[in-house]
């Protein structure tokens, strides 16, 4: 598979989880605001944009933040700027996906080009915001139904989790961690909401509650989204695929499975699958967290001097 190809599947993956994952931030924050208090709002809205890693935009109203964060094609980070990529990177690899695939993308990115703020402020935003994340799931599914799982399929599944092992890290970090911090008091009513929060955010209220029934805990969703093996919205779970997504493309391309990508994944995936929350928790679950984020990093950038942008003289020795 030629390098351009493999970037632009990598790539449309990753712009259409952030996508999903954004749209999904902002439908849990705007339907929570209905239950907090103004002050908790304003919180909620400051740990959102941390873990986005955006300005915090103070003083702003939401309707002013939802239409930044989803129509502000000046915003790399909006939705609909974030879905044209997706839908750009498709396009330079029409050839290598399905004609269902491509319409699919298209239908998502022309709903969102067509409507505004003023229309789903004044309708039902909820309704908007699921329509983003059931497009990318739906997307998802046609991918897996339609495409052969392949080189360019792997691809796909790697850029998809290695986005959601990065940005589930950012948000625990920004959103779960004062839990655990001596100074933070409690706030009773308000810590079951931001507990429902966080676990909806991450598409897992649910998927928790068969685990641990629905006694709400900061320390069992920090274990739950970060240790569980079968949680598809887990950190392992995301690191387990990135594994296997690698040693199948090793064995595709005839690269050798001791590549430093290949390697560094092994290691995210064996800490996460021989960790322990109560070591964790004794380390510190932010120091934990941002060293997902920074092997995140490192492995994306391995995948790309090994696959994206090799040297021809490296190549020539695999």
């Amino acid at each position: 598979m030629l390098s351009r190809v493999a970037d632009s599947l990598y790539w449309m993956s990753r712009y259409l989880e952030r996508a999903e994952h954004s749209a999904r931030l902002l439908d849990v924050t705007l339907n929570l605001m209905l239950e907090q208090t103004p002050a908790l709002g304003e919180r909620r809205w400051a740990k959102l944009f941390s873990s986005l890693r955006l300005p915090a935009m103070a003083d702003a109203t939401a309707y002013a933040r939802t239409e930044w964060m989803t129509f502000d094609a000046a915003n790399s980070a909006s939705s609909v700027a974030l879905i044209t990529s997706a839908r750009e990177n498709a396009r330079q690899v029409r050839e290598q996906i399905s004609s269902e695939m491509w319409e699919q993308i298209n239908r998502l990115y022309l709903g969102i080009k067509s409507t505004t703020i003023q229309h789903i402020w004044n309708a039902e935003p909820h309704q908007f915001f699921r329509s983003i994340q059931d497009g990318s799931h739906l997307f998802q599914g046609i991918t897996d139904a339609t495409m052969n799982h392949g080189e360019g399929w792997h691809f796909i599944q790697i850029g998809r989790n290695i986005e959601r092992a990065a940005i589930t890290a950012a948000f625990l970090d920004a959103h779960l961690t004062d839990y655990f911090h001596p100074a933070t008091d409690g706030q009773g009513t308000s810590d079951y909401l931001d507990f429902v929060g966080i676990l909806k955010s991450c598409t897992a209220f649910e998927a928790y509650c068969k685990v641990y029934t629905a006694d709400l805990d900061a320390k069992r969703i920090a274990e739950f989204l970060l240790l569980n093996a079968e949680s598809p919205r887990s950190i392992r779970f995301a690191a387990d695929r990135i594994l296997a997504g690698l040693n199948a493309i090793a064995e595709f391309t005839q690269t050798h499975k001791s590549a430093r990508a290949n390697r560094l994944a092994g290691r995210l995936r064996a800490t996460l699958s021989f960790g322990n929350i109560e070591e964790i928790m004794e380390s510190g679950l932010s120091p934990c967290l941002q060293e997902i984020q920074k092997q995140s990093a490192e492995i994306h950038e391995a995948i790309y001097k090994t696959y994206f942008n090799y040297q021809i003289e490296a190549a020539a020795s695999l």
